[in-house]
């Protein structure tokens, strides 16, 4: 398993600095993760620090509370694309879900999807707010919007990624979708617990952790 590439390395927040997000993209590098998942305004600094590498370039819509207009999260989006994002990750109306206003909840998926034009979009449905049922029915939206990924959490809100949710949402969208597992994956073992129960990608701000742990167990003579 090459957990580097499972990897989305984070740096989000309301006060990141240019010295910290280049160090989020030599680590990026470094180690050769999938991503870097990065606030729009360092998306075109990003795509310039990683281009001619392997590493791709991630971004959040509707972050993090999910309550922008449809219109506004897909003007976002087609924004975030011309900057040189390859990934979209979109926070959804958690209200609009609740309240079973399924239409909203559609609508603002399908015009990321469409904005994104091709490129790989992961759904936030912020599992922590979430019934089981809602988890469910969040899922199978996204898969009806045709999104690449359903995703469980920003990291802001009450609670992050659980197995138990993981799997869940992995059993709902079958062979539809992927699930990122992201909210408190801090260490190797939570990554492999959210691989084996069905994550196919990992948001993490602690991905140098992560790898190192697994080279110091499984892998002393791997070069990052």
């Amino acid at each position: 398993m090459n957990l580097n590439k499972y990897i989305d390395h984070t740096k989000l927040g309301a006060n990141v600095s240019q010295a910290q997000m280049d160090q989020l993209i030599e680590e990026a590098k470094t180690y050769d993760f999938k991503s870097v998942c990065v606030n729009p305004i360092w998306v075109k600094h990003a795509a310039h620090k990683l281009k001619n590498t392997d590493v791709l370039v991630c971004t959040v819509i509707g972050f993090p509370h999910g309550t922008h207009h449809h219109l506004v999260k897909a003007y976002e989006t087609l924004e975030a694309v011309n900057d040189g994002a390859d990934e979209i990750d979109m926070v959804i109306n958690v209200h609009a879900l609740k309240s079973k206003d399924y239409h909203t909840t559609l609508t603002e998926i399908k015009g990321v999807v469409e904005s994104a034009d091709g490129r790989c979009v992961k759904v936030i449905i912020e599992t922590c707010y979430l019934t089981e049922d809602e988890i469910v029915k969040a899922c199978e939206l996204a898969v009806e919007a045709k999104a690449t990924f359903v995703k469980t959490s920003t990291g802001f809100g009450t609670g992050g990624a659980t197995i138990k949710h993981v799997e869940l949402m992995k059993k709902t969208v079958g062979d539809d979708a992927l699930v990122k597992a992201s909210g408190g994956v801090r260490t190797y073992e939570d990554a492999i617990k959210m691989i084996e129960a069905g994550a196919s990608r990992i948001g993490t701000s602690n991905g140098v952790d992560i790898v190192n742990k697994r080279r110091t167990k499984d892998d002393t003579n791997t070069t990052y």
